[in-house]
């Protein structure tokens, strides 16, 4: 009976702390560095968007994930929740601040690091046949969790991060690098449909992935490409093999992940991403 009775006295002890838990949570606002992603619990049934400096969101299940931009005012901002019987409300978020390292690249080929006038159109064309795809926003997906990382390899360089190429500045990193064998096969982090393929000046063989809900994958710099434009794919297919092509200084799978429009930290997104599917809120 005793222990029957500290059973009881256990179960009531956790209950009481998850909700101390909830009512905390409930108290703070959600909140994220620039760069990365804030968390906003929703009522998934009756939520129809959820719209962030005018563009909609990722969701997944009962939560959205804004994007944050790298670029932005550091403190409070606005989320807007619009609801199915034409309701809406508005969810403050904060946002934090974040330091990114300096990173500098020594590059052989000096035509990557100041192209000719020539090279200079082609790059133009490449990007913006990414930026179209950057901006697509199809239906939410029914089967975004669990994100699986792309490749096993040495992280070889930080989303953020402020680059160099022979001194000169450049834009800060758009994603996440993992250094790999040239031929390790590429995995795709979860389902979605293959939207560009091409070989791009800077970014070499390249294939970015609509996943819906605002969510692209962009994978470079691959030896091999295993997919066309128009396919869908699954979690965990082969997409392509990793490379050195385009700029590059050895073999890498260069992963950068665009979230409505917004480049976003994908070592952040894919574990914060990863724990809502182990844990749902």
């Amino acid at each position: 009976m005793f222990e029957k009775l500290l059973r009881v006295a256990g179960f009531l002890l956790s209950v009481s702390f998850l909700f101390t838990g909830f009512v905390l949570q409930a108290k703070t606002p959600p909140q994220g560095a620039h760069g990365t992603i804030a968390l906003v619990p929703i009522d998934s049934p009756n939520v129809t968007s959820v719209v962030f400096q005018d563009e909609p969101q990722l969701i997944a299940g009962n939560v959205a994930i804004v994007a944050i931009p790298l670029f932005i005012d550091l403190g409070e901002h606005e989320v807007e929740v619009n609801y199915r019987d034409g309701g809406r409300e508005n969810v403050t978020i904060k946002v934090l601040d974040r330091q990114y390292p300096e990173e500098r690249i020594t590059v052989v080929d000096q035509e990557h690091v100041t192209p000719s006038a020539t090279n200079l159109e082609r790059i133009r064309e490449e990007a913006a046949r990414m930026r179209a795809a950057y901006q697509l926003f199809t239906s939410q997906p029914a089967d975004l969790l669990p994100i699986i990382q792309p490749v096993e390899g040495r992280n070889s360089g930080v989303f953020g991060s402020r680059r160099f190429f022979n001194d000169q500045p450049r834009n800060p990193h758009s994603g996440i690098d993992w250094a790999a064998p040239t031929g390790t096969p590429i995995k795709n982090p979860t389902p979605g449909t293959v939207v560009v393929v091409g070989d791009f000046f800077f970014n070499g063989k390249t294939v970015l992935i609509d996943h819906g809900g605002g969510f692209v994958s962009m994978m470079c710099h691959m030896s091999e490409i295993l997919v066309a434009e128009g396919q869908q794919i699954d979690r965990g297919e082969v997409i392509g093999k990793v490379g050195t092509t385009g700029r590059s200084t050895g073999p890498h799978l260069h992963w950068t992940v665009s979230l409505s429009g917004e480049r976003t930290d994908p070592a952040v997104f894919m574990a914060t991403l990863n724990a809502l599917h182990e844990t749902p809120p």
